[in-house]
């Protein structure tokens, strides 16, 4: 696997954890863990991809991380404001809400 894909992996990765990390207090509990669970995930990746630990991948799959962590935190707030929906703390959850609603199966 080259270091772009790992990095999209990555970014894809970070997203729902960033979306979590919006919706919570700052230095909290909760945002701590959605800032560092996925680190293991990360590393688990650079080790089974065999990536190495080139100088090289490391700006790369950080940026990777932190613009997963930021987006997630964007998609939030465009969801609290453009779908008109009540947002939690999982984006899955929020986005299956999302779509029954669409497609008539719940009434919000």
């Amino acid at each position: 696997m080259n270091l772009i894909a790992l990095s999209g992996i990555v970014f894809i990765v970070n997203v729902p954890f960033g979306y979590w990390r919006a919706n919570t207090k700052k230095f909290s509990r909760d945002w701590f863990l959605s800032v560092h669970i996925p680190v293991p995930i990360v590393i688990a990746l650079r080790i089974f991809t065999g990536i190495g630990w080139h100088f090289i991948t490391f700006p790369v799959l950080i940026g990777s991380f932190f613009l997963g962590q930021f987006f997630g935190s964007v998609l939030l707030r465009w969801i609290a404001k453009y779908a008109r929906a009540n947002v939690s703390s999982c984006l899955f959850l929020d986005l299956i809400k999302i779509i029954n609603t669409f497609l008539g199966k719940n009434k919000a």
